[in-house]
């Protein structure tokens, strides 16, 4: 499935969406990426310090990728009822 995201709260929801599929705690997936539990949880909170390391490694554990292209002309509510 794949997932638009235009804010780092739409980033960190997918991540917990995909974690959650997985069958993963913010613990678990921590330990995969060598990240604390809580640094998991300020990702998908969407907060804007995360390392992009961290984010890279949460979504190659989670088995994601990052794909950049030109933004499609969804409104941000059609992209919000996505979430």
């Amino acid at each position: 499935m794949d997932a638009i995201a235009r804010t780092a709260k739409q980033v960190g929801a997918v991540i917990r969406r995909y974690r959650r599929q997985r069958a993963l705690t913010q613990d678990a997936l921590g330990q995969k990426v060598h990240a604390r539990q809580a640094t998991i949880s300020k990702l998908e909170a969407g907060e804007t310090a995360t390392q992009l390391r961290v984010l890279m490694d949460t979504l190659a554990a989670l088995d994601l990728e990052l794909v950049i292209q030109p933004r499609s002309k969804a409104s941000m509510t059609e992209i919000e009822d996505i979430f």
